[in-house]
């Protein structure tokens, strides 16, 4: 499983968890404290000037006490996300679309290819790629409004 945490400017922090490992309480509490670490070596200004705003959706994993009190810890503001609605969640419909095109077609022999490969993607985007999938997002959670709360249909 591929975690993936990104701003305007790029990747922030990336996880390929172990084909055996599911994402749980624990998991995202520990994945969230390196991701603070991440931020506090690219980008330090979030963390000591403006404050951070994580957008991620409603997974158990995700809205489990010992995650909202990670993020207490961290003193990082939550966008609300609507249950059931990956669709507005700027991973899902732009940078893992893109993911999934550079994949097609291609084998990896081991985990150390995979992670070179991954790497390769995210440093070939540009930061105009990124500051698009976040610009987006209002402009989803208006057709999500428009469509009832139906998934998007692109």
């Amino acid at each position: 499983m591929l975690c993936v945490w990104w701003n305007f400017k790029g990747i922030l922090h990336y996880e390929l968890l172990p084909s055996n490992q599911t994402i749980t309480n624990a998991v995202y509490s520990a994945q969230l404290e390196r991701l603070a670490q991440a931020l506090g070596e690219k980008e330090p200004a979030l963390i000591n000037r403006k404050g951070v705003i994580l957008h991620h959706d409603n997974a158990r994993p995700h809205t489990a006490r010992i995650t909202a009190e990670k993020l207490c810890q961290l003193e990082w503001e939550v966008l609300p996300q609507p249950a059931y609605s990956p669709d507005i969640a700027p991973s899902n419909y732009h940078l893992f679309r893109s993911l999934q095109n550079f994949l097609l077609g291609k084998k990896f022999n081991n985990e150390e290819c995979l992670k070179n490969a991954l790497t390769a993607f995210f440093a070939s985007k540009s930061q105009e790629f990124y500051n698009r999938g976040i610009k987006m997002l209002p402009e989803r959670w208006a057709q999500v409004v428009e469509n009832n709360g139906n998934y998007i249909v692109d």
